[in-house]
C-alpha cells in the first residue's frame, strides 16, 4: 500500500477536514482504512456518546500507526546488500 494515504488520513483527522477524509475513504485501495474512517465519521456525526467516538478515533489512529510501520519496514532498503563480483 501507499503510505501517502495513511499520511493524508492522519493529516485530515488532525485538521478536522472531514470532507477530505470522506474523499480519501472512497478513493483508497486499503479496505481496512476505508472501514475505519467510515466508522469514525459515522460515530462522530451520529453518536451522542463521546466514548464511542473516542474508541473509533483511537481505532483509526492505531491502524494508521500500524500501517505506517508495516509499509515503512517493507519499503526500507537493506543496509548491507549482497553484491556478486
Amino acid at each position: 500500500m501507499d503510505t501517502l494515504d495513511y499520511d493524508r488520513a492522519l493529516y485530515y483527522t488532525h485538521r478536522s477536514e472531514w470532507d477530505n477524509l470522506i474523499v480519501l475513504m472512497v478513493r483508497t485501495k486499503d479496505h481496512m482504512l476505508s472501514k475505519r474512517i467510515e466508522r469514525f465519521l459515522h460515530s462522530y456525526q451520529f453518536s451522542r456518546d463521546y466514548t464511542v467516538i473516542e474508541r473509533n478515533l483511537y481505532s483509526l489512529l492505531r491502524y494508521l500507526d500500524h500501517a505506517n510501520h508495516a509499509t515503512a519496514a517493507f519499503h526500507t532498503p537493506q543496509e548491507n546488500p549482497v553484491l556478486s563480483i
